[in-house]
């Protein structure tokens, strides 16, 4: 029955710390990986994720591969808990209508963005994947809308994003970014480095729409007309348009 599952639940969490201080780390996500599906089981889908959590964090130090399983499957776990179920639901006094009861998604979705973080570090760091590393801060970035969070998955996208030569994305999220962060007095100032990006970006492409673009950016946001940021484009633009090649040099 029920309790001997329980049973061998603890006794797999047991032996998952126990190859821990051992540093078999293969090992100890194994066992954690088992006692998650026995969580499972038993329908403690909070305790089988944290277990998949567990596992992935050991799997990281010798298989990375499979710590990305595991944590592919405590984020499935908790933003499956976020969808209403009916047995979550509650009849109103005078109303006959089943209510759904109000969960706590958001914090469900925060946990699922930090795994996606994870993910898309150990992409980036072991498996070398920048494809599958941008498509987890970007799955991050969308779980963490309105939040500080948010802004720094995008950063990632976005820098990557231009490393693939996928300029317009890099644009735009920069534009994006710059755009949210200039009406917020903490944050103006960053906003000329992702304006500054963003004409980077251009530039490469089309040294017209890099022009085009600075004009805009000048007119949206007052202050970057002053940085340093925009002189140097400023100065690039008019060196590259002479094919000055010497004042190109010396503005870099």
């Amino acid at each position: 029955g029920n309790t001997r599952v329980e049973e061998a639940c603890e006794m797999y969490t047991r032996a998952a710390n126990m190859f821990k201080i051992a540093k078999n780390w293969s090992a100890a996500g194994n066992a954690f990986c088992q006692a998650a599906k026995l969580h499972m089981q038993l329908q403690s889908k909070h305790d089988s994720a944290t277990s998949f959590v567990d596992a992935g964090n050991a799997y990281k130090k010798a298989d990375p591969q499979e710590a990305i399983n595991c944590l592919n499957a405590a984020i499935d776990i908790y933003t499956d808990m976020v969808r209403p179920r009916c047995r979550e639901s509650a009849r109103l006094p005078g109303n006959p209508r089943l209510i759904p009861l109000p969960s706590r998604p958001q914090g469900r979705f925060t946990i699922a963005a930090k795994h996606h973080i994870t993910i898309a570090e150990i992409y980036e760091a072991e498996l070398v994947d920048i494809e599958k590393a941008i498509a987890h801060y970007e799955q991050a970035a969308d779980y963490y809308k309105g939040e500080e969070s948010n802004r720094q998955c995008l950063l990632k996208v976005a820098a990557y994003a231009a490393q693939l030569e996928q300029y317009q994305k890099a644009i735009e999220i920069y534009e994006q970014v710059g755009t949210n962060t200039m009406d917020n007095p903490l944050l103006k100032y960053s906003a000329k480095e992702y304006f500054f990006k963003a004409a980077l970006c251009h530039f490469i492409v089309d040294e017209l729409n890099a022009k085009l673009a600075l004009e805009k950016y000048e007119e949206m946001f007052p202050a970057f007309t002053d940085s340093r940021e925009c002189k140097l484009l400023k100065k690039l633009l008019e060196a590259h348009e002479e094919q000055n090649s010497e004042a190109y040099t010396e503005a870099v």
